[in-house]
Parts: structure tokens; C-alpha cells; sequence
């Protein structure tokens, strides 16, 4: 009950200021009727226009609509595509969800293994090579790395298509695109989080029951290591929807980083709008899941 409470003190205001950001910078960036009227249409027709979106009224009463609209899920139409701006986005929000988990796996899966080994072997060639692969990878912009997996997966050796999202084939270059700097990332921080553990006094006792070296690491040692990398994965998640502009455009994916460079090109403020709305309820939820797994892996952590 108390986590409940907490979620609603939380969650509640943090949409509302965000609502009233959203709808500040649509109230200061122009005036949607010139975007949505030609140059040619008279002034009595644009009144009439501003008069049938409400545009006229206080600046108060604006917002309170937005509210309610926002509360039935109505943010608008898309000036470019005239279609509802919400279902524009949440049918492309499914191609963007599924290529940033994938690309949280290949991030996983590379990450937790060269961590471990790089913290065991510490101040070894090996704990060097992985240490310098790893800021290798968190430098490299991620066009720079989605051009040079084009360039040697698709164009000379043709292994992987280059654009599209219709098989799991297509998944792979995006994908591992975006994983490569996520992992790089989550390199380091397992490292560090991996000898920080393995100094702790209930680390020995457990070595000194006679358990292998292998379940040590993984019982005693990994399990604790890993909140932390919890914590990234939890800022990371929402930062690669938000940051699939670059990628969606290198490997044409259909998702909402294309859309909203698509929407910010042609000034379609309501589709921009319900993208940050989206992306901001997606963080918000990562953050929740992200307390709930604390407590899982931790239970002195309380849910309060």
C-alpha cells in the first residue's frame, strides 16, 4: 500500500508538470493554424479555424482542455499525415520497443560476461584489452558504427539487409548499432560494480565453506553486483527510444525516432507532443519496474 501511495505522490505530479511543459512549448512555437491553412486563405477563414479549435480562449482554459483531452487520449491530428497523432505513434512505438529490447539483450549479454572477467582479471592484459575496447565503444557515434556495419555486412559481404523491419534479419545491424555503446557502458560499470562487491567481509566466509570459486561469484558476488547495472539499464532503456532518431534513419526503420524527426522537420507539434508524452510515461515505468527489482534482488531495500 505504502509503494501504492508512493507511485501516486510521484507519478501523478510529474505528468501534470510535464503535461504543462508539453503544452507551453506548443503555446510559444507558433500559431498551428498557419501550419495547417495555405498562404492563401483569408483572414475571416483563419479566424473561423482558430475559433473551432479553441485557440481564442485564455491561455488557462487552453491548458485545462489539452487536459481533458489528454485524459481521453486525444493529443490532436497530425498536421502532415491527418491521421489521430496518439495512434500514429503507439503503431510505431512497437517496431521502436522491439528493437531497444533487443538491443538491451545484445548490450546484456556482451556487457556481463567482459565485466566479470575484466574485474577477476584485474590489472591484467586482459582486464586492459576489455577496459579499452569498452571506452572504444562508448566513443564511436553510433551513425559512424550503423555506416561501417552497412558497409562490411551488407554491402560487400551481403549477410544482413539494410533496411526494413519485417524479419528478425533485419533486427541485427540497428540493433547491434545501438547495443554496442549500451554495452560499453555496462562494461565498465559491472567491472566496477564486481570489485566493489568482492571486497565485502560476507564474501570470504563463503569461500571459506568450501564453495567453488564459480558459485562464490555467481551467489555472492554477481547478485549483488547487479543493481547498479539495473540502474543504467533503467536510464538507458528510454534514452535509446529517444535516441533512435540517427539509427531509425540509417537503417529506415519504421519506428518513432523516425517520426519524430519526420515531425520536427515539418513542425507537426502534435505528433511531437505525443512522442515526448510517450517516451516520458515509458521512463517513469522503467523507473518503477527498476524500485520493484531493487527490492527482488535486495530485500533490505523496502518498497516505501
Amino acid at each position: 500500500m505504502k509503494f501504492i501511495k508512493k507511485i501516486g505522490f510521484q507519478v501523478v505530479p510529474s505528468l501534470i508538470i510535464l503535461t504543462f511543459i508539453i503544452f507551453v512549448l506548443v503555446y510559444v512555437a507558433g500559431d498551428p493554424v498557419s501550419m495547417m491553412l495555405p498562404e492563401s486563405a483569408t483572414s475571416a477563414d483563419r479566424e473561423v479555424l482558430r475559433e473551432a479549435l479553441g485557440l481564442n480562449e485564455p491561455f488557462l482554459v487552453q491548458y485545462f482542455q489539452y487536459l481533458t483531452n489528454m485524459i481521453r487520449g486525444n493529443f490532436g491530428t497530425s498536421l502532415q499525415y491527418q491521421q489521430p497523432a496518439m495512434s500514429l505513434v503507439l503503431n510505431r512505438l512497437v517496431a521502436t520497443l522491439s528493437l531497444s529490447l533487443v538491443s538491451i539483450g545484445i548490450g546484456i549479454v556482451i556487457s556481463l560476461p567482459l565485466g566479470i572477467v575484466a574485474a577477476l582479471k584485474r590489472n591484467t592484459w586482459v582486464d586492459v584489452l576489455i577496459s579499452g575496447f569498452s571506452i572504444l565503444g562508448k566513443a564511436m557515434p553510433n551513425f559512424w558504427i550503423g555506416i561501417m556495419l552497412i558497409l562490411f555486412l551488407a554491402v560487400r559481404t551481403p549477410l544482413f539487409p539494410v533496411s526494413g523491419a519485417s524479419t528478425l534479419q533485419h533486427y541485427f545491424l540497428p540493433s547491434f548499432t545501438l547495443g554496442v555503446a549500451l554495452a560499453a557502458e555496462m562494461t565498465r560499470l559491472t567491472r566496477a560494480s564486481i570489485l566493489e562487491v568482492i571486497e565485502q567481509e560476507y564474501v570470504q566466509p563463503a569461500r571459506s565453506k568450501g564453495q567453488s570459486e564459480g558459485i562464490v561469484i555467481l551467489k555472492h558476488v554477481f547478485l549483488n553486483a547487479l543493481i547498479p547495472v539495473i540502474t543504467i539499464i533503467s536510464l538507458q532503456f528510454p534514452q535509446l527510444i529517444g535516441g533512435a532518431i540517427v539509427v531509425e534513419t540509417v537503417f529506415s526503420w519504421p519506428g518513432i525516432g523516425r517520426l519524430l524527426l519526420s515531425a520536427i522537420t515539418n513542425s507537426d507539434m502534435m505528433v511531437i507532443q505525443a512522442i515526448v508524452f510517450v517516451i516520458a510515461i515509458i521512463t517513469i515505468a522503467m523507473n518503477l519496474i527498476a524500485d520493484i527489482l531493487y527490492r527482488v534482488l535486495d530485500p533490505r531495500i523496502k518498497l516505501n
